[in-house]
């Protein structure tokens, strides 16, 4: 009995490593970004990209997609991150299908022409999506993300956003937030070299 348990042993003993490795292989990757384990779904939802055209949810399917809130008028953080997002888009999309999303949360100065100009200067093929905040504001809660603007009949005026990048599956579900750096004396930024090592870590691993 004992010969038989001291044979037994080594078995044993290799499938529990093959168990153990098998648990690593599909943990959940140790990045800085917010990973969700069960992607979040996104509602339906209708807005209007640059060119007028009718944006839904099945337009975030079949692709990686990164989204990001801001406003034309945005003086710093948007048209920062946006010549960021060139160049992680211009990193990632030979090898990953991906759309960069601006969802513009200012519809009453974001025109669809204004919106056009905009994102034509960092990327035609990029979308500037918007719509009243009836329709804005319930796929902005669902992304993670959150923005606030003022009842103000002045011409100026801020709109507080978000700096963080919501990452929607092919399937139409958030999988990751990246968030921005709180650097003393900048504004909050993403990190574009660490976003592009940790979009293909969780990419490959869903």
């Amino acid at each position: 009995m004992n010969n038989l348990a001291v044979k037994c042993r080594p078995v044993w003993l290799t499938l529990g490593l093959l168990l153990l490795t098998a648990c690593s292989d599909s943990a959940i990757p140790e990045v800085e970004a917010l990973v969700y384990e069960q992607a979040r779904p996104l509602s339906d939802f209708t807005l209007q990209d640059q060119d007028g055209q009718q944006v839904t949810k099945q337009t975030l399917q079949g692709q990686w997609n990164l989204v990001f809130l801001g406003y034309t008028s945005c003086p710093d953080i948007c048209p920062l991150t946006l010549a960021k997002l060139k160049g992680v888009y211009n990193a990632l999309h030979a090898e990953y299908p991906l759309q960069i999303w601006f969802l513009a949360v200012d519809p009453k100065r974001d025109t669809t022409a204004k919106r056009k100009a905009y994102i034509d200067y960092f990327n035609p093929d990029f979308l500037a999506v918007s719509g009243e905040h009836k329709d804005l504001f319930p796929l902005v809660r669902e992304l993670g993300l959150i923005y606030a603007i003022s009842d103000s009949d002045e011409q100026e005026y801020a709109v507080d956003h978000s700096a963080s990048i919501a990452m929607v599956d092919p399937q139409g579900a958030v999988r990751a937030i990246f968030k921005p750096e709180f650097k003393q004396g900048s504004v909050p930024l993403i990190n574009a070299k660490l976003l592009i090592t940790e979009f293909k870590q969780i990419a490959d691993h869903f």
